[in-house]
């Protein structure tokens, strides 16, 4: 009498949350690209790091006509911290997943169950709670950058992942429940991942500006020449008539400026002594009437205002 064979991994049975996992990630693959998400994410944070980088200095970032590119270039810049950040806690997480699994597989999946499972599901209800709360209402959370948000994609994945341990293996096709648990439970990390960049892209962008503002003097200096008077009543901004004849092609120019950035045919520059007390930014026009010079910081000083 011949033994039957034993089921292949295919033959096993899964368990509703696994393979409820498995057909969102196909769902998920089919409508939304990972590309996708990843560049959208990457636009948002660029967009919030660009904005808040120019309203330090008084300027809405809207109206400098930046490209997708430019966006996702600038998101780039900062993104170092929270990606080497997000990859060690991920593998973290990928050794403490198999240490557990090396734990259930050795017979202690019953004491496991009964102790480290049920912490790691209160931590995960506090925790997305805390997140939860912050968004409704001003929380210690809020005072520490992308602290609310990451709180609530960490408890919701921590519920998730012990539901996961807890789940009897069923035969069958995955239930609808399951794959709209796994939906919610993504959709949920996901705006915890908008939230969480929007957060770390104005607070990167505002300590830019101030960096950029404290060594503003150690810049390029500009010098402007333009065929008209432009009228500039910026603290710090010199005008100076270029001689008496008036058919000169540049008849002004314009001392202790700073260029900033040029970006769709405009330029925004800051004197050099901006302060975020009285500090203007200037904005003008890329033209035919404006001729734009480049001096080191440590001669800007030393030349005088001859034309």
């Amino acid at each position: 009498m011949t033994e039957p064979e034993p089921e292949s991994e295919h033959e096993r049975p899964q368990a509703p949350q696994a393979a409820g996992l498995g057909t969102l990630a196909q769902l998920l693959g089919t409508v939304v690209a990972p590309t996708s998400l990843l560049t959208a994410l990457l636009y948002f944070f660029g967009w919030n790091y660009t904005y808040w980088l120019f309203h330090e200095f008084g300027v809405n970032a809207t109206v400098l006509g930046f490209s997708t590119v430019d966006y996702l270039i600038n998101s780039q810049q900062v993104l170092f911290v929270p990606l080497t950040a997000a990859a060690l806690i991920t593998l973290v997480a990928l050794w403490a997943h198999a240490a557990l699994r090396a734990r259930i597989a050795a017979g202690a999946q019953s004491r496991l169950l009964r102790h480290a499972v049920p912490a790691m599901m209160l931590t995960g209800v506090i925790l997305m709670l805390a997140g939860v709360a912050s968004v409704f209402t001003r929380t210690v959370l809020n005072r520490y950058v992308a602290a609310a948000p990451l709180c609530l994609a960490a408890g919701v994945l921590l519920l998730a992942y012990t539901r996961r341990l807890r789940s009897e293996p069923a035969a069958g096709r995955p239930a609808l429940s399951a794959i709209t648990e796994w939906a919610v439970v993504f959709a949920l990390v996901a705006i915890s991942l908008f939230w969480a960049a929007a957060d770390y892209a104005a607070a990167a962008g505002t300590t830019r500006a101030r960096g950029l503002a404290a060594r503003l003097q150690y810049q390029p200096s500009a010098v402007l020449y333009s065929q008209n008077s432009l009228n500039l009543t910026v603290p710090g901004v010199r005008e100076t008539r270029c001689g008496g004849d008036d058919k000169a092609a540049y008849r002004y120019r314009y001392d202790g400026l700073k260029l900033i950035v040029h970006s769709a045919d405009q330029y925004v520059f800051l004197p050099a002594k901006w302060n975020v007390t009285d500090g203007v930014a200037v904005l003008l026009p890329r033209s035919p009437a404006l001729r734009v010079e480049f001096l080191r910081a440590d001669r800007a000083t030393a030349l005088t205002a001859a034309c």
